[in-house]
């Protein structure tokens, strides 16, 4: 606020010093005679708006998007008061989970490995993760936007191997996201490579990923996105606080922050 205040001062000495008149440029600029002042320049001179504006662009446009942050971080505080009010119940039996269970914050990624956001979100939790150590954990719900794509398939095999080694489940992930272009392109090609790489026991592997109870954890997760209304990925549950796409860290960092408060 001092630094926004600061600004128009210097603006409006600009917009004085430069147009005033000889006999305005005489009286003394006081907090009382400010306003009156500028008003009277400025109905004199309105080009020198523009002037100004353009002499500070990048300063105007910082201050803007601090303004548009402050208000969109208002605006979820208001929305995430209202979802603790809100229990929320997924299915998370059998989910990859990375973490402690126990983790007093539990985020609920709803996800799609062929979708650029949820790439972009995932190294947001990868830094926040590391940031909260045990009293963050993470558990990944299967939401494909193409059934019959590569993410669809990707999933059977990220939840298939996480039956078998979760520590291998999540460098998988990692992988996938990490290489998303070549998941798209080469599709099951690359995923059966980069399982092998992991050291994934590729028989059993197929075998899970063709079982009854992976199926039921997809559709199950598939299930669960409908009755939360989820209109598209990435999407997650901060406890019972709701974000929606890839937040910026400092913004997802405040959900976990008012998620842990509220314990």
């Amino acid at each position: 606020m001092k630094f926004h205040k600061k600004l128009l001062c210097s603006c409006a000495a600009v917009i004085l010093l430069g147009a005033a008149a000889p006999a305005q440029a005489a009286t003394t600029v006081t907090d009382e005679n400010l306003r009156e002042m500028l008003q009277n320049v400025l109905r004199e001179n309105p080009e020198l708006v523009l002037d100004v504006l353009r002499d500070n662009s990048e300063t105007i446009l910082d201050i803007a998007q601090q303004g548009s942050n402050l208000r969109r971080k208002n605006a979820l505080r208001e929305q995430w008061k209202n979802d603790l009010k809100q229990p929320k119940s997924v299915k998370l039996t059998d989910r990859p989970l990375l973490g402690s269970a126990k983790a007093p914050v539990r985020i609920v990624a709803f996800s799609d490995f062929s979708c650029h956001f949820c790439q972009q979100a995932s190294r947001t939790l990868e830094k926040l993760m590391d940031e909260y150590g045990n009293k963050v954990c993470l558990v990944f719900k299967a939401l494909p936007q193409d059934a019959d794509g590569p993410s669809a398939l990707a999933v059977t095999y990220f939840v298939a191997l996480a039956q078998q080694d979760q520590a291998k489940a999540w460098k998988f992930h990692d992988a996938l996201f990490a290489h998303r272009d070549k998941l798209i392109s080469e599709g099951e090609e690359f995923l059966r490579k980069t399982a092998k790489d992991l050291g994934a026991d590729m028989r059993r592997l197929d075998r899970d990923r063709n079982s009854r109870k992976v199926k039921d954890i997809i559709k199950e997760d598939l299930e669960d996105a409908e009755k939360l209304a989820v209109e598209g990925t990435p999407y997650f549950l901060v406890n019972n606080l709701v974000v929606r796409g890839a937040l910026p860290q400092d913004l997802f960092k405040s959900a976990i922050e008012m998620a842990l408060s509220s314990k």
